[in-house]
């Protein structure tokens, strides 16, 4: 009877410890490349950011009665700024909106400063804008592709956490480990600039 005991003992031990061993670390790794990915949509936010007053410069040269979108640009440039986000934000829903709500305010006014654009023929034909637009462009796209890459991490580490084995051995090893948010873009973000003449 001993025996018995010591082998379904040993069966039903063995294969969890080997699943807690084998499945460690996979939660920290999974953590750390979503902070890696977020931190990449955060570069290019900054690269945009960085790019926006040479643009706003060079537009205002040629449409001196457009202030409001200049300002508006820079204003929403300075609430983006503002806001500081890091590692421990990914953990704070609030947050994470409060950042997305400033991005999506600071993409709207460049939707309407390129608007704005559309009236000066000049201004479109100009090489530092046309260089600068270029950029802007570049920028966009990688910030789209670090939204991606970003949401396909913390869907990774979310399945991580709410399947098995993982569960099982977040549940054991890594109590503090809880699913995160994704990125969501915000009402003004889906909808589509208006173009008038």
């Amino acid at each position: 009877m001993k025996k018995i005991l010591l082998i379904l003992i040993v069966a039903i031990v063995v294969p969890i410890v080997y699943l807690i061993i084998n499945n460690y670390n996979n939660v920290p790794k999974l953590d750390e490349d979503v902070k890696e990915k977020w931190s990449q949509v955060q570069n290019q936010y900054k690269r945009r950011a960085d790019l926006i007053p040479n643009l706003v410069s060079t537009v205002k040269g040629y449409a001196e009665h457009e202030k409001s979108t200049f300002v508006e640009v820079t204003e929403a440039r300075s609430k983006v700024s503002q806001i500081n986000v890091n590692a421990d934000t990914l953990n704070n829903p609030a947050a994470m909106q409060q950042f997305s709500q400033a991005q999506a305010g600071l993409s709207s006014a460049l939707s309407k400063l390129m608007l704005v654009v559309e009236k000066y023929p000049d201004l479109k034909a100009n090489e530092n804008f046309m260089a600068l637009q270029s950029q802007l462009e570049g920028t966009e796209n990688r910030i789209t592709v670090a939204r991606k890459d970003f949401i396909t991490s913390v869907k990774n580490y979310n399945i991580e956490l709410r399947t098995m084995p993982g569960k099982l051995v977040a549940a054991i090893v890594h109590p503090s480990a809880t699913v995160k948010e994704t990125f969501k873009a915000s009402a003004i973000e889906q909808e589509a600039p208006k173009v008038s003449f």
